[in-house]
């Protein structure tokens, strides 16, 4: 089973970018929690991160065989409807995070225009929030080929 792990703009920033609100680790230390924990899972993950848009779809076009993807598509959520269409065209399960809970902050992030093409959310649980994603997306993967 493989899983792309996907972040998008500013989340290269992490570690030193509003910790008070994202946290202390940095993108590499949650990608790293997040391939110690594939690991239990015999699960292949392959992290990618970029501020633009166009690349992340490249990204998510060249690996259409993987099974699904983790994507915390940061800011993108809001407005990324070229990154919407990517993702709803990717064949495999999409599970969107996000560190903040975007539903207490600015009006204007309650909304992600990607999300509906997502088979769940989770949301506002730090880097927890990405094991939490990595756990319902391989259970969901699971079933899925047990049906």
């Amino acid at each position: 089973m493989k899983v792309l792990l996907i972040s998008g703009p500013n989340l290269n920033s992490l570690g030193e970018r509003q910790p008070e609100l994202y946290g202390t680790q940095t993108l590499a230390e949650i990608e790293g929690l997040v391939q110690k924990r594939a690991e239990e899972w015999s699960v292949e993950v392959r992290p990618y991160q970029s501020n633009h848009e166009g690349a992340i779809i490249d990204f998510l076009q060249q690996d259409q065989n993987a099974d699904g993807v983790i994507i915390n598509p940061g800011a993108l959520a809001h407005y990324g409807l070229s990154l919407r269409d990517g993702l709803e065209h990717f064949p495999g399960l999409v599970v969107e995070v996000h560190l903040t809970n975007i539903f207490a902050r600015d009006a204007f992030r309650h909304e992600s225009v990607t999300a509906p093409v997502a088979a769940g959310v989770v949301s506002g649980l730090g880097w927890r929030g990405y094991l939490a994603a990595l756990d319902a997306l391989v259970g969901l993967l699971h079933e899925k080929r047990a049906k």
